[in-house]
């Protein structure tokens, strides 16, 4: 049996689990079969987390959020620490406020650069994310100076490999892994046909290795959610629900940008409050189930108005709107 052939039946496998397992789609049965709770990546809320954690979170739960992505931030001074934070006083904190945190963001430079692959940050964060209650490890991106390395479907293959590890070590922690995009991994291949992100769907263990779509950047790089849904079925396990500006909807992925540097590019997107800009949320998740999709994570990468009442905006929508 070839690879891909194995890969197709691996895949359709989980798909068909999904209907039947508990925390599959059994699990969203009611209705329209999407998540019911609005979670939130809270790396939107960094300023206002940074100056005061718990005034932040508690006016988040106000809001209605139930769910909250963490994000992990360097080794250093708060090592161990989310926001000065110690992790046993973060999740007292959410239990208070009836919130959970189903996944976080953990960045692995180290163990996902070649020629180095040490796996120290992967270990003590696993630590961290376990002590939370999460239920996935989640890598936001590639080390930044990948971003703008000529990208290869050896160097792809290298990182699924090492996601396969990961997911190995996350397994005995309860954890699962997962990968969350930008832009760069839908570039073109400079070797052959296809993007990075093709790469790693085909080259990650379907049972073990997840994703977390971040629509804006998908869309923003040329690709259609919803046909990467059906690339790979059951195996998107949350949504960034991301809208972009209306008045900035240009791709960033494409010749006419070829040889601009990620941090220009970052520069050059411009994003909007939930349901106020270009997306069509509707239509994307009318196939999240089929996705394999368990949570909704509201992110704006930069908000211009008051934070507070931009992701009170974003949170009525996805909750009176696309999930009524």
């Amino acid at each position: 049996m070839n690879h891909s052939r194995r890969l197709f039946l691996q895949q359709a496998g989980l798909a068909t689990a999904g209907l039947l397992l508990p925390g599959g789609i059994s699990a969203f049965a009611k209705g329209n079969g999407l998540p019911k709770k609005v979670g939130i990546q809270l790396y939107t809320m960094r300023e206002q987390l940074d100056k005061n954690p718990t005034d932040t979170l508690t006016r988040i739960a106000k809001i209605g959020y139930q769910e909250v992505e963490t994000y992990y931030g360097t080794p250093g001074t708060y090592e161990g620490k989310f926001w000065g934070m110690p992790v046993k006083e973060l999740k007292s904190l959410l239990s208070s406020l009836n919130m959970t945190s189903p996944s976080g963001h953990y960045g692995l430079n180290n163990f996902l650069t070649e020629g180095n692959g040490k796996d120290e940050e992967l270990k003590a964060q696993v630590e961290y994310a376990a002590e939370l209650g999460q239920k996935y490890f989640v890598i936001p991106a590639l080390p930044m100076p990948q971003w703008d390395a000529t990208p290869t479907a050896d160097h792809y293959k290298f990182i699924s490999g090492q996601l396969n590890k990961a997911a190995e070590y996350c397994k005995k922690s309860g954890l699962q892994v997962a990968f969350h995009n930008h832009f760069w991994e839908f570039k073109p291949l400079a070797d052959q046909a296809g993007s990075g992100y093709d790469v790693m769907l085909n080259n990650t263990d379907p049972g073990k290795v997840f994703f977390e779509l971040d629509l804006f950047w998908a869309i923003k790089s040329g690709y259609d959610p919803v046909k990467l849904f059906a690339q790979a079925p059951g195996r998107f396990f949350a949504l960034h629900v991301k809208d972009i500006d209306k008045a900035k909807p240009e791709v960033l992925v494409s010749p006419a940008t070829k040889d601009k540097k990620a941090m220009e590019l970052l520069s050059m997107a411009s994003f909007a409050d939930v349901g106020t800009g270009a997306v069509d949320f509707k239509r994307i998740l009318a196939k999240a189930p089929a996705a394999g999709v368990k949570h909704l994570y509201v992110e704006q990468d930069v908000i211009k108005t008051d934070h507070f009442q931009s992701i009170t905006n974003s949170y009525a929508y996805v909750k009176h709107t696309l999930l009524k």
